[in-house]
């Protein structure tokens, strides 16, 4: 997950990039480019965007919704990582929905203020950051992920660009990994899918650990986990599978060789090669919608 033991593979990153941290935040999503992937652009022909505001149970959320122009597609929800809803996670959305989905990207944060939060994910790790993230952070409780899973899902499925009759699929990255498995929890009927990505905190102590609410989801699962992840925490994979297979759900579980933040576009530690990789797994899971 996002501590100070990623941190140190994030300086080195920013060192072979010859660029500081502070410097790297401050470029922001639209100079990122010849660092990561290119962030900046028009919308690819054939999607249709747009920022959305849901209703749930804590209040109004805002959200940026992509889709195919024509047609029905399966939903998906995409959690971003710690630094939340941005430029980044609208460009990777708008690549899901070329893929043929119609993708919600949620502001995690709308508790405490619209999106976004920061330009870029070096941002958090700033004093600033940090100061802003402090009194945001405890407000995302698992009934609170929960509330919101099944606000997201019920919104989606008044869209006319979602098709109701296949499943609808999640995706998060860094705190969003846990989060696809509460979403598959909070609406079983709905969600036949969930991709955790360089995920923190899938396997806890707690009675609610994502790992143990497996049993009573129906979905399928793909946990993309990073190397320094595992390093730390190498009994967590076996969890995950012993988990899976308990609850008779089927599961992909890998380690890559790549960090944290590896498949977030404007992560120093961006890996494309491992990314796309990552991606194809993920399509391969969301076929099955």
């Amino acid at each position: 997950m996002c501590d100070d033991l990623t941190a140190i593979e994030e300086e080195r990153a920013l060192e072979f990039q010859g660029i500081d941290r502070r410097g790297f935040a401050a470029l922001g999503a639209a100079g990122l480019g010849a660092l990561a992937a290119p962030l900046a652009g028009s919308v690819p022909q054939g999607l249709t965007e747009r920022m959305v505001t849901l209703a749930t149970p804590d209040g109004k959320m805002d959200a940026f919704y992509v889709h195919p122009a024509k047609g029905k597609h399966p939903g998906v929800i995409l959690w971003p990582d710690i630094a939340g809803l941005r430029d980044a996670y609208k460009v990777m959305a708008r690549r899901l929905a070329a893929d043929g989905y119609a993708v919600l990207v949620l502001n995690q944060y709308y508790r405490s203020a619209p999106a976004p939060h920061f330009k870029a994910i070096a941002e958090w790790r700033t004093p600033e950051g940090q100061a802003k993230l402090r009194p945001m952070i405890p407000l995302l409780t698992a009934g609170a992920i929960g509330r919101d899973a099944r606000a997201a899902v019920g919104w989606l499925d008044k869209q006319a660009a979602v098709n109701v009759k296949r499943g609808i699929g999640a995706a998060g990255y860094c705190m969003g990994g846990p989060f696809t498995v509460r979403t598959a929890h909070a609406a079983p009927g709905r969600v036949r899918a969930a991709a955790s990505f360089h995920g923190g905190g899938l396997v806890t102590d707690k009675a609610d650990s994502p790992h143990l609410l497996l049993k009573a989801t129906r979905a399928g699962y793909l946990f993309a986990i990073a190397r320094n992840d595992d390093a730390r925490a190498p009994a967590d994979k076996d969890a995950l599978r012993a988990a899976a297979n308990a609850a008779g759900r089927a599961a992909e579980v890998e380690v890559y060789p790549a960090d944290h933040g590896w498949c977030t576009i404007d992560a120093p530690v961006y890996d494309k090669v491992q990314a796309d990789r990552a991606w194809a797994r993920m399509l391969s899971l969301f076929r099955g919608l």
